[in-house]
């Protein structure tokens, strides 16, 4: 049986959560592999919610094993006040959540320097969560950085921990003006930290090369979306990490050789949260034909920020798909769009005039770019009731096939409401079946 890869094909927020916690049911093994605690994925789980950010969301299923496995960085502290929520509401973890060893170690002055550094940038800040994961990464190529090995054995901790302090006490108190951080204090605090998360720290990697050799159900979770990759993303106005099917692998040790199946979540519209290009976006006027923020369900899990909100770029989603291979399309939130009288659709961009064949790359074309748009009719009915295809609007499903035909792909899965009984399997999926 195949593997899954679910990715978002936007800035973040796209609903993997909801998609990961409909396959996770009939998966075996579910991995996160990069980002931090700037990831939040809500799911809404026998009438109660649950937010992540580090845990795997199928954790909520008593048969997962679920791992964070060495591509993530991960800050104990907030690791373990989501392992205490969900032991609290009756979620059973020991002995079925597992931390790679190869995993980084957020400390509380990689926070600092996050809130530190973005401060510095003035009108250039990106909108960073300030939870330390940029910082983290950057002690992570400069090879100074401290593991989920080195933090659960004292030694290696204060052998470790002890230069890399130094070198952040001569940035605190020379660039920031800041007071230093006190090494001993910081020490024994994660020895503590620690001993707390060794029982829960084992070979991730192994266990996911051996679940893949036995052909078990294993389910790549994503976190952020394609448009905030490190490299391929809205740069600088990205997250740290990878974000496509790729590196969401590398970061589990996991190859492309392997039979997956490569699926990309995407809205109905667009949002991002924080600074940043969004040729899309809405001004206030256009989005008083919009329901609420609150309704729209557009407040940011980790950040509680409201998320900027635009017109569905299929111009920037066929480009990420292309670049992702990604085979199965997951459509979220059409709901949100019922009672607009009409909708628009950007399918390329004009820079001085000219027709782009790609997205731009030099940042500062972004300021200059003109979206190319297309205009449908709303279908002004709603859409949550539906249980099959053929009971959606006229054209609802006309907005649907525009993206299908423009995307080359078809839509597998289509999500209409938060509630699993509010979601249309178009597509037979590797886990999932159609009902």
């Amino acid at each position: 049986m195949p593997a899954s890869v679910v990715v978002g094909l936007q800035w973040g927020d796209e609903g993997k959560g909801k998609m990961v916690d409909l396959l996770a049911e009939q998966a075996h093994l579910i991995v996160r592999s990069q980002g931090g605690n700037n990831a939040g994925h809500t799911i809404v789980y026998q009438g109660k919610e649950f937010r992540f950010h580090l845990v795997p969301s199928g954790i909520l299923y008593s048969h997962t094993i679920c791992v964070i496995a060495g591509g993530t960085v991960i800050d104990p502290r907030v690791l373990w006040q989501e392992l205490q929520q969900l032991e609290t509401e009756g979620v059973s973890v020991r002995g079925r959540l597992w931390i790679s060893p190869y995993a980084h170690v957020i400390f509380p002055f990689h926070c600092e320097l996050d809130r530190l550094i973005e401060g510095k940038k003035g009108k250039q800040a990106i909108g960073t969560t300030g939870r330390g994961i940029g910082p983290c990464y950057v002690d992570k190529a400069a090879r100074i950085g401290v593991r989920i090995a080195e933090l659960i054995e004292p030694k290696a901790l204060r052998s470790q921990l002890e230069p890399l302090v130094a070198l952040k006490n001569e940035e605190f108190t020379s660039l920031y003006r800041c007071p230093p951080v006190d090494f001993e204090e910081l020490y024994q605090e994660y020895v503590q930290w620690g001993e707390r998360l060794k029982p829960f720290v084992a070979p991730v990697e192994k266990m996911i090369a051996t679940s893949l050799a036995a052909d078990k159900h294993v389910l790549f979770e994503g976190a952020h979306g394609a448009l905030l990759d490190q490299t391929f993303g809205s740069y600088p106005y990205v997250t740290s990490s990878g974000t496509l099917p790729g590196a969401v692998l590398a970061g589990a040790g996991v190859s492309m050789e392997n039979n997956l199946t490569l699926m990309g979540v995407f809205k109905a519209y667009s949002t991002r949260v924080g600074a940043g290009p969004f040729p899309t976006e809405l001004n206030d006027e256009q989005l008083q034909y919009f329901p609420s923020h609150t309704s729209m369900r557009e407040v940011g899990t980790t950040t509680g920020r409201k998320r900027r909100i635009g017109w569905l770029d299929l111009f920037l989603l066929r480009h990420v798909i292309e670049l992702g291979a990604i085979s199965k399309l997951v459509m979220t939130k059409l709901d949100v769009l019922d009672n607009l009288s009409h909708l628009k659709i950007c399918i390329g961009y004009r820079l001085h005039g000219k027709i782009l064949e790609e997205p731009p790359v030099v940042r500062s074309d972004w300021e200059h770019i003109d979206p190319i748009f297309i205009e449908m009719e709303g279908w002004r009915s709603e859409t949550r009731h539906c249980r099959a295809y053929k009971e959606l609007p006229e054209k609802a499903r006309q907005y649907i096939e525009k993206i299908e035909s423009f995307c080359e792909r078809p839509v597998s899965v289509l999500s209409l409401g938060p509630d699993r009984s509010q979601t249309l399997f178009l597509q037979p999926l590797i886990f999932a079946q159609m009902p």
